[in-house]
């Protein structure tokens, strides 16, 4: 686990259980969807979080805390994308979740703290989990400033539940915009109204090697035609032990022609997925002054998409999106053939 300064005291986790225990008798999910949401802005930090209860179904009983405006536009990107989400896709996006597992579900660290406690749990989906889900990174253990958001999380829904049972209506926004959100206002929890704004652009720091952009500047007009993607590796890695486990991303470039793979570069959500995509606009300019000036870049990843854009238009090459890259989608299949073969 992280290390003592970021792990939540013991009395923190006894609150978080003794939560989760409150809960289970509760059951909210009995008369909530997914999608009766309400919010909560934090006492210390103004920050909002985005609450959901899952469990309709009966598979998955949990509360979610989805993390600010992106979380909360993450779940509702999720929630219409329904079966055909990917994996990749929802790991994209902030949220915090406290759920109840199977045993053998639950991991040695979340086991010492149960011991520590004095708790026991016996039968399925009995045992309180609770996880971090950060952008580009495995779902991992809480830390102390995320435990105190679930904790208020926990206790608001402990509030809200059996008021929204009462009055179906009670999360119902006047407009799309609205939503209802609990703020702590002289020690005391009160409803107010906010409107939400969900802004499509990103607000990135975009970095530019300006050498590398002027020397590809030199080397235009191009003739080639590029194939670029950039997406998220199948497997997490974990640089040091206790260390959040990650998703590393992969930048391909392909000769649309030949077939031939001309660039790859792998890149890590680390500190953050923003700082990462700010550095791609660099990286494929340092790619392409390597001697690969372009006429047409194919691209299928939006994000991507808008990043490259501003430097098709200063260099003076096409952006087209394209739903498949053929030489692309050829070498990702190789390189998924060779790792299975070798074990990796």
């Amino acid at each position: 686990m992280e290390t003592m300064k970021h792990t939540p005291s013991l009395e923190e986790w006894r609150k978080l259980y003794d939560l989760m225990a409150q809960l289970k008798d509760l059951a909210p999910w009995e008369w909530m969807e997914e999608d009766d949401i309400f919010g909560i802005q934090m006492p210390e930090t103004g920050e909002l979080g985005f609450i959901s209860v899952m469990g309709t179904l009966g598979e998955h009983l949990a509360v979610a805390v989805y993390q600010g405006v992106r979380g909360l536009s993450g779940f509702w990107q999720m929630h219409a994308g329904g079966p055909e989400l990917t994996p990749e896709f929802a790991l994209q996006f902030p949220q915090l979740q406290a759920s109840f597992e199977d045993r053998d579900i639950i991991a040695k660290e979340d086991r010492d703290v149960i011991k520590q406690l004095g708790l026991k749990y016996r039968g399925a989906k009995a045992w309180p989990q609770f996880r971090s889900y950060r952008p580009g990174c495995l779902p991992w253990f809480i830390e102390r400033d995320e435990a105190k958001i679930l904790i208020c999380a926990l206790e608001q829904v402990l509030e809200m539940a059996p008021r929204f049972k009462e009055n179906p209506n009670l999360f119902t926004p006047v407009t799309d915009q609205d939503y209802l959100v609990r703020v702590r206002n002289n020690g005391a929890w009160e409803d107010s109204v906010q409107q939400i704004v969900f802004r499509e652009e990103k607000i990135l720091d975009l970095k530019m090697n300006e050498e590398a952009l002027e020397y590809l500047r030199a080397l235009m007009p191009g003739k080639l035609t590029l194939e670029i993607d950039f997406y998220m590796m199948e497997e997490p890695v974990q640089e040091k032990r206790n260390e959040r486990p990650f998703f590393p991303f992969m930048l391909m470039l392909a000769d649309h022609e030949s077939g031939m793979i001309v660039g790859v570069d792998m890149l890590t959500p680390l500190p953050s997925i923003d700082d990462m995509w700010s550095d791609i606009p660099a990286i494929v300019v340092e790619k392409l002054a390597e001697g690969l000036p372009p006429k047409e870049i194919l691209i299928k990843d939006d994000m991507l998409y808008l990043l490259l854009q501003p430097v098709a238009e200063e260099v003076g090459f096409t952006l087209k999106k394209q739903p498949h890259l053929k030489q692309i989608n050829r070498a990702k299949r190789e390189l998924r053939n060779f790792t299975k073969r070798s074990g990796f």
